[in-house]
C-alpha cells in the first residue's frame, strides 16, 4: 500500500478511536465537527444552516480546524471552503472529523468518528449518480417505459445499498429520513426532467401511468427544506407543473412568464412557509440572473413578494437586483479592494488607466486557469488596447506564486479578490467564464460578458 495513504487511513482511525471517546455523560447535545484541508485554496471554512452563516472555522498551521457545539440544531448543514461547498448531516453527539483534498473536492471528502456513516453513504451517492449521468444522457432517447424500468432499477439498487448501511449504523429516524431521501429524490428528478423533455402532448392517460410516483412523495417536507435533492426535485416539479401540454420546456424556460407561474404554483401547491420562501428564493435568482428579461424584472418582483414572506430573502433578492443594475452597460463600476501580486490592497480605480477585461479564475479549478490565461495571452495580441487582468477567487498564497512562475504568468497581470462574499456579490460573479469590460473611464461596456464564448472577440471589436 502506498505509504501516504497508509498513513492517511491510520490518522483518520486514529481520530475515529478518540472522537468516539468522548465523555457522552458530560453534554448529551454537544456536537463535535473538525476536519483537515488539503491543498487548501483559503483559510477558513464555512459552516451554513439554511441559507444563513453559523460559523467561520479558521485553518490552523496544519490546515485543520475543529469545535465543539453545545447548541446546535439537527440537521442539514453546508460546509463550504471557497468556491466548493457541500452538505452534511449532524445530530447530537455526533463527533465527526471530515477530510477534502480542495483540488478534487467531492471525490476526496471522506468522513470519520460517531455520525460519519450516514455522511459517507450521501458523499458516496453523490459520486454513483455523477457516473451514471453519462449512461443515462443516452437514455433520454427512450420510450417512458423503458425510461422508467432504467430508474426503477438504480433505484432498487441505492434502496439495497441504504438497508444494509441502515442495519449497520441503526440510524435515528431523522438520520434515515434524510438518507433515504438522498437517493429518492434525484431519481425523481431525473423522472421530472424527462418529462419535460419528452412530455409534450403525454394524453391523460400516460400522464397517470408516468407521473404515479408522485404519489409517494411529499411536497411539504420542512425538514428538507435546504437539502439540495429534495430542492432541485421541487424545482423541476414546478417546471412540469408551468408547462402546458403543447409548450416546449427549453423554449419557455427562460420567460418571465415561466418563473411567476412556477411562484403562483408554489404557493398554491407547497405547505410550510420555511420551505415556500427558499423555493420562491431558488426562482427568484433564476429570474433574476437571466439578464435578457430584464425589462420585466419589476413585473415578477411584484409576485415575489405576494409568495415570499422572509424579510430576509426580500432584501437579498432586491439586494441582487440593484446589483445586476449597477453592472449594466454606462454605469460606473463598482469599486472594489483588491490585492496585488504584491499582496497589497489596491482599489479597481487604481488599476482601470486603460480599456480593460477583468476575467476570473480559482485556485481549485487549475486547469480553467491554465485555458484561460492562454486565450487571454492571444487576445493580448489582437487588441494591445486592452489590459487583461485575472482575479482570483481566493487570496493569494506562494502555491499561486509558484503556478504563476512556472506557467510564465506576469505577475502585475494578476489580481485576487479580499472577501469573496462581499466582491461576488457586488461584482454578481455566479460563473468563473464571466469577463467584465470597462473603458479606460472606468464605465461598464460589458459587465456579464462569457470569456469562454468562441464570439467574444466580436465583443471587443465593437467596442
Amino acid at each position: 500500500m502506498d505509504q501516504t495513504k497508509f498513513l492517511t487511513r491510520i490518522g483518520l482511525l486514529l481520530w475515529a478511536v478518540l472522537l468516539s471517546s468522548c465523555n457522552e455523560e458530560e453534554d448529551r447535545n454537544r456536537i463535535f465537527f473538525g476536519g483537515q484541508i488539503v491543498n487548501p485554496s483559503s483559510n477558513y471554512v464555512t459552516l451554513y444552516k439554511d441559507n444563513r452563516t453559523i460559523d467561520s472555522l479558521p485553518l490552523n498551521l496544519n490546515y485543520r480546524f475543529f469545535k465543539y457545539y453545545d447548541s446546535l440544531e439537527t440537521g442539514i448543514y453546508k460546509i463550504e471552503h471557497i468556491p466548493e461547498y457541500k452538505s452534511v448531516f449532524l445530530e447530537k453527539k455526533d463527533s465527526i472529523w471530515v477530510r477534502i483534498n480542495a483540488s478534487s473536492f467531492d471525490e476526496s471528502i471522506v468522513y470519520s468518528g460517531r455520525g460519519a456513516a450516514k455522511n459517507n453513504f450521501m458523499m458516496d451517492l453523490l459520486l454513483r449518480f455523477e457516473k451514471e449521468n453519462s449512461f443515462l444522457s443516452t437514455k433520454y432517447s427512450s420510450g417512458s417505459e423503458v425510461f422508467t424500468r432504467i430508474i426503477d432499477s438504480l433505484l432498487l439498487e441505492k434502496k439495497n445499498r441504504w438497508i444494509l448501511m441502515d442495519s449497520i449504523n441503526q440510524l435515528s429516524p431523522i438520520a434515515q429520513k434524510i438518507t433515504q431521501a438522498a437517493y429518492i429524490y434525484p431519481y425523481a428528478t431525473r423522472k421530472e426532467r424527462y418529462a419535460l423533455l419528452r412530455g409534450t402532448l403525454w394524453d391523460n392517460k400516460q400522464d397517470s401511468v408516468y407521473f404515479d410516483y408522485r404519489k409517494y412523495l411529499s411536497l411539504s417536507e420542512t425538514d428538507l427544506a435546504f437539502f439540495d435533492p429534495y430542492i432541485n426535485y421541487l424545482l423541476n416539479y414546478l417546471s412540469e407543473k408551468a408547462l402546458d401540454s403543447s409548450q416546449n420546456y427549453f423554449r419557455n424556460r427562460q420567460k418571465t412568464e415561466f418563473n411567476i407561474k412556477r411562484l403562483k404554483l408554489i404557493e398554491t401547491h407547497v405547505k410550510g412557509n420555511v420551505l415556500k420562501n427558499n423555493l420562491a428564493r431558488a426562482v427568484a435568482f433564476e429570474e433574476l440572473m437571466n439578464l435578457d428579461n430584464q425589462n420585466n424584472h419589476e413585473k415578477f418582483l411584484k409576485q415575489f413578494i405576494v409568495v415570499n414572506n422572509s424579510k430576509s430573502y426580500l432584501n437579498e433578492v432586491l439586494d441582487l437586483h440593484n446589483d445586476i443594475q449597477n453592472m449594466s452597460a454606462g454605469k460606473k463600476l463598482p469599486e472594489l479592494k483588491l490585492q496585488n501580486h504584491q499582496l497589497k490592497v489596491v482599489s479597481t480605480a487604481e488599476i482601470i488607466n486603460s480599456p480593460t477585461v477583468f476575467y476570473f479564475w480559482s485556485q481549485t479549478q487549475m486547469s480553467h486557469y491554465r485555458n484561460t490565461v492562454i486565450k487571454a495571452k492571444a487576445l493580448e495580441k489582437l487588441f494591445p488596447k486592452y489590459q487583461f487582468k485575472g482575479v482570483c477567487i481566493q487570496p493569494f498564497n506562494e502555491i499561486v506564486f509558484e503556478v504563476h512562475r512556472m506557467m510564465n504568468i506576469d505577475p502585475k497581470t494578476q489580481l485576487a479578490f479580499t472577501n469573496f462574499d462581499k466582491d461576488s456579490k457586488k461584482w454578481v460573479l455566479s460563473l468563473l467564464n464571466r469577463a467584465i469590460v470597462v473603458g479606460a473611464d472606468g464605465k461598464i461596456k460589458e459587465g456579464f460578458g462569457n470569456f469562454s464564448a468562441p464570439n467574444f472577440e466580436d465583443l471587443l471589436k465593437n467596442n
